[in-house]
């Protein structure tokens, strides 16, 4: 990217909000179903028809105003958005302009270790469209109306973004809030999150912006940094050639890895407060909760808490097993290690986890009573994933408990000994590290049952 110039990027974000019905009628919005098997008069735009305004909608929208700083309006206003494709039955959208139902908020993002404060201009509700279909190349076009009038927040960035970069760690931060709430899935790649971006350069220390494209069809974080970086190299080869940028709306090419022009542009408080009351912890303040309550690293606090269904597995898991300060650390531990694990290479999320919070708990409940090592429990934690079953049941089945006996441990000890003369003369001529030799053949021997720190203390006064 150029030295010579800056970026300056603003991000409309639109989001799917969770409700099970329209946002003026009562149509499911449930994804995925026949074809126009979702509509009604009202959403298909018939004569006559009144638009009742989903009250949980309208929820929603406060509450991710209230989690991203913002103003809520008392008062704010709907308009007609017209324009003619076949998937708007009624030739307009209805959306807010003027006075949308928040303003003025603003989300934090770390980039390089800084701290960034993004402005968000406006939050405002609107319906969205149909479905235009396009197949087999012939002269007719399929319109689905199952997606007409699902409600949809547009959340709406100042141009504060002056990176790719920058704009990715925003959407993911923004994507987070919105799952956090359980106001939007957060699903890119059924369109329930879709981002435009309006990029424009300038020469570093100018204040006025150059003049901006409008990049659209943007559905993934690495299609964010990807369009935008190839947008920001396109507009500053045109102006270092003198040339003039053109305001447009241009469409990313994900395949292809470019932008292409499309078309050019022309230039209550009470509830409020009980809608407050009801939101959950954010994911800065849960971060830092589990750091002071938990005596969390900075690093493992961000990753349980970068989705709300981790935070919640640990928490489960952590009030199972134990209120001793290393407690949680040993958690944290094992559901970011073997437990993500396991869960990437099936590629699930935690909320698909066959795995409880508190059957992890009662296998660690075994590690402190002795019943089984540390990697005797790598084993059964990997036969309860794949089972189910509970770690006392694993156990027992597999004959897997750790041998605590001393008589047992130490025929062991002695029958690696009588086998192992010379390692004995270069242990005790000074060659300390072969300990490591006679607990590794004490375990074979043992398959790995026997108890490690009963093993090493009996073997250094064997030794010595």
């Amino acid at each position: 990217m150029s030295t010579k110039y800056e970026a300056v990027i603003g991000l409309e974000v639109h989001a799917q909000m969770l409700t099970n019905t329209k946002i003026f009628c009562g149509c499911s919005t449930k994804f995925g179903s026949e074809p126009n098997s979702q509509t009604c008069q009202i959403c298909i735009g018939m004569p006559g028809v009144l638009p009742v305004l989903n009250k949980k909608a309208l929820e929603f929208a406060i509450k991710t105003g209230l989690a991203t700083n913002c103003r809520i309006s008392p008062y704010s206003r709907f308009a007609r958005k017209n324009y003619f494709y076949p998937d708007l039955p009624k030739g307009y959208q209805i959306s807010q302009y003027e006075l949308p139902i928040c303003e003025g908020g603003h989300i934090e993002i770390v980039v390089d270790g800084e701290v960034k404060r993004i402005g968000i201009t406006r939050i405002h509700m609107e319906e969205d469209a149909g479905k235009n279909i396009h197949e087999g190349g012939g002269q007719y076009s399929f319109v689905d109306l199952n997606r007409t009038g699902v409600p949809l927040m547009e959340i709406v960035s100042e141009p504060d973004i002056r990176s790719p970069k920058e704009a990715a760690e925003y959407m993911k931060k923004l994507r987070g809030i919105l799952r956090c709430l359980a106001v939007c899935d957060g699903n890119m790649e059924e369109g329930s999150l879709r981002c435009d971006a309006n990029v424009s350069v300038r020469p570093f220390g100018q204040k006025e912006f150059g003049t901006r494209a409008e990049v659209k069809n943007i559905n993934s974080f690495r299609f964010v940094e990807k369009a935008l970086e190839y947008e920001i190299k396109r507009q500053v080869k045109i102006v270092e050639e003198g040339g003039r940028i053109i305001q447009e709306t241009r469409l990313w090419d994900s395949t292809a890895n470019v932008t292409q022009s499309m078309r050019s542009k022309e230039e209550g408080q009470e509830w409020i407060n009980e809608i407050r009351a009801t939101l959950p912890e954010l994911p800065d303040a849960k971060r830092e909760r589990f750091v002071s309550q938990y005596g969390l690293p900075e690093y493992d606090a961000e990753l349980l808490t970068a989705e709300r269904s981790t935070a919640e597995y640990f928490e489960e898991a952590t009030a199972s097993y134990s209120l001793s300060i290393s407690g949680p650390k040993i958690v944290s531990n094992w559901v970011m290690g073997d437990l993500t694990r396991l869960l990437n290479e099936e590629n699930k999320s935690i909320e698909d986890c066959p795995l409880k919070p508190e059957q992890l708990a009662g296998m660690l409940k075994l590690m402190d009573k002795g019943t089984i090592s540390g990697k005797i429990a790598k084993t059964v934690f990997e036969e309860m994933y794949k089972t189910g079953k509970n770690a006392d049941a694993v156990v027992k089945e597999k004959g897997l408990v750790q041998i605590s006996d001393e008589g047992a441990i130490e025929k062991a000890i002695d029958e690696v000994l009588a086998k192992s003369q010379k390692e004995i003369e270069r242990y005790k001529a000074g060659d300390e590290k072969l300990i490591g030799f006679f607990v590794g053949q004490v375990m074979k021997l043992t398959k790995g049952k026997a108890n490690p720190q009963m093993l090493n203390e009996m073997l250094k006064k064997k030794l010595s």
